[in-house]
């Protein structure tokens, strides 16, 4: 169990890291004319973290453009910052349950 979880879990917090890094160029360029702001899509699940390929930046969709061509938005980019950190709180939270649930069964099999 833990096994396939547990990977699922870390290849989510790649993707997670990713993303953060994505979103950091974007504030980094909001005043470089014609920079195009960039994601990464998100998958729908876990176990899509481990068979597919995300982490692949494309051009953020339906975002205006200013008249220098730069279409970031600080406030996007603020609140994908405060979303990405807040799922990636959760996922290490979630690992370290899974851990937790490791070591205790590590434990109990000395005790046995």
């Amino acid at each position: 169990m833990f096994e396939r979880t547990g990977l699922e879990l870390g290849g989510f917090l790649t993707h997670l890291v990713r993303r953060q890094e994505v979103i950091a160029s974007n504030i980094a360029n909001a005043d470089t004319p014609g920079y195009r702001a960039r994601d990464i899509s998100a998958p729908a699940s876990f176990a899509e973290v481990l068979t597919s390929s995300f982490g692949n930046p494309v051009e953020a969709p339906d975002l205006a453009q200013r008249n220098d061509g730069n279409n970031v938005s600080i406030d996007r980019e603020a609140r994908l910052l405060a979303e990405n950190t807040l799922r990636f709180n959760l996922v290490t939270q979630m690992l370290r349950g899974e851990l937790k649930g490791l070591r205790s069964a590590i434990a109990e099999g000395k005790n046995a």
